[in-house]
This record gives structure tokens, sequence and C-alpha cells, in this order.
């Protein structure tokens, strides 16, 4: 499931939309739903997650976290490391490699990680 995804679900589950209800209401099909919920079909194109916007009634903060979670949320990530250390490319094969072992713990450590190395290089303000 991609992040995207769950997010959509929870929403669709916690309005009491069913999936056929919500792909009927985006004009798409219930198993292409199902499939982007589950992380089988790329990223949402911006129609899409608006409509879904849209038809989930959302607002704001929330409307803005489904916008970012769309973009972090295609299933096949490529990582282009050319041009960077061999550290990186080191890096980057062996996450591909290895990111299936890795439990939710584990993935929330490296995200912060990433969160920490993020901060370090925004300006103060």
């Amino acid at each position: 499931m991609t992040p995207f995804g769950r997010r959509v679900r929870e929403l669709r589950e916690k309005r009491g939309i069913t999936l056929a209800q919500m792909a009927e209401g985006l004009g798409v099909t219930p198993a292409y739903l199902s499939a982007l919920e589950h992380g089988k079909r790329g990223r949402p194109t911006f129609t899409l997650i608006q409509g879904t916007i849209h038809l989930l009634g959302i607002i704001w903060d929330e409307a803005d976290e489904l916008v970012r979670l769309a973009d972090l949320s295609h299933p096949r990530v490529t990582v282009d490391t050319a041009g960077l250390d061999a550290e990186a490319t080191l890096f980057a094969n062996r996450l591909a490699r290895e990111i299936d072992t890795l439990d939710a713990e584990d993935l929330r450590r490296l995200g912060g990680i990433l969160d920490e190395a993020a901060s370090r290089r925004e300006p103060p303000a």
C-alpha cells in the first residue's frame, strides 16, 4: 500500500463511503481504485487527486497532506545517483535490496534521519 492509498482508504472508510461509491464518483472502476489504494498503480493524476479531495470533502491541511502523499506514492521508485558520491550509490542499492526486510520501526528511524538531514539544509527562519 502506498502512503496516498492508505490515507485515501482511511478517509473513505471514516466517511462510510464504499470503494464502489468512490470509484463511481471519481469516474474510475472499482478495480482501478482498489489497485491505487494497494499500490499496484502508479502515482495518481492531478485530476484524480483533486476529485478525491472534493469527493471526500477535505480542505486545507488535509488536502495539502493528500497532495504531498500522492507525490510520495509512486510504487516503483527510481533513484538516480549519477554524479553523487559512491556512498550514495551504495546506500541506494542496499536500500533497494533490503527494504523488504525492514520493519515499521526501522523505516521510521530512517525517515527521521532524512528529516534531520533536510532540516540542516533549510535556511534558518
